[in-house]
């Protein structure tokens, strides 16, 4: 059996549980249980039919670890560092800098090696930290939400400002979710014919960036329904919560705020990467759920014991 199946096999015995098994009891984890009662259970004044139950998290930060940088970032870093060689000086570059050389060195390559290229690197990387592939960094306890929502008739979307393309490869192997319920950043792609096979090759520009108040337009554009649940980690998630919070009857927008530093790390307003300000100030104002990662979850990653 193969290291992914047994992750996936490991998942959905996670997943069969009827309440979401790595949370701790206590008031969050009681909010998620009574919204997906309301929403769920025929003859309450809440209930809603299942093709309208949809739920959207976001990836980074929300469903994996996104410090101490970006997974993706870190995989396009790769892909420049082995474009030029001879110019170590290119790990030393700003992120808007790398981020253009990123986009010429794969600029030109079919979706299909694009996708190979990815595939490849998520076998062997491992995250500075831990020492594990970045797709065991998964958060177990928003996993086993994943398929709470699931077993009780939800559309589960990830939305994502990360790479359309790269969150697609993993997300059905690793989360269950499939490529066409993954939203995000989308860029150029056009049809060729080469060597008389129909193909499509990727561009140097972004046509579509799905982060901040790009999330409420992607989800119109892909799902064409505004959820009715919400979940992400930070300020690029706000307008997603906000949106979802604002339609009629009974909404849930959630916020994961990294406060464990021992079992991942802590981080808030001045973080570099997943900074959570303005939407930890409006959560509080408009009453979103704030779970703590440290309080609320009994364990972080799948390989841990239960604390």
């Amino acid at each position: 059996m193969t290291v992914a199946l047994v992750m996936f096999v490991a998942h959905s015995v996670a997943l069969a549980k009827p309440d979401p098994a790595s949370w701790n009891d206590g008031p969050r984890k009681d909010a998620i249980v009574s919204f997906v009662r309301d929403v769920t259970r025929r003859g309450s004044a809440g209930f809603v039919p299942p093709e309208e139950r949809v739920a959207v998290f976001d990836n980074d930060g929300t469903l994996w670890c996104e410090h101490p940088t970006y997974v993706q970032l870190a995989f396009l870093l790769e892909q420049v560092k082995a474009a030029a060689p001879d110019h170590p000086e290119t790990t030393d570059l700003d992120l808007p800098a790398l981020l253009e050389l990123a986009k010429v060195a794969e600029s030109g390559m079919t979706v299909a090696a694009h996708e190979d290229s990815m595939r490849a690197w998520l076998e062997t990387a491992r995250h500075p930290r831990f020492d594990r592939p970045y797709t065991d960094l998964v958060y177990q306890p928003m996993v086993e939400l994943l398929g709470y929502l699931r077993d009780h008739g939800f559309q589960v979307y990830i939305v994502t400002g990360g790479g359309i393309e790269f969150v697609r490869v993993w997300a059905e192997e690793v989360y269950g979710v499939p490529p066409e319920h993954v939203v995000g950043t989308v860029s150029e792609v056009t049809y060729e014919v080469r060597d008389g096979e129909p193909t499509l090759v990727r561009g140097s520009k972004l046509d579509f960036v799905d982060d901040g108040p790009g999330k409420p337009v992607g989800i119109y554009r892909a799902i064409g329904r505004r959820p009715i649940a919400a979940f992400g980690n930070s300020d690029g998630d706000r307008h997603m919560l906000e949106f979802t919070a604002g339609g009629d009857g009974s909404r849930l927008s959630l916020l994961v705020h990294h406060d464990d530093a021992e079992r991942e790390y802590a981080y808030d307003r001045a973080a570099g990467v997943g900074q959570l300000d303005v939407a930890l100030d409006q959560a509080a104002r408009d009453g979103w759920v704030v779970v703590s990662m440290k309080d609320d979850w009994s364990r972080i990653f799948p390989f841990e014991e239960p604390r």
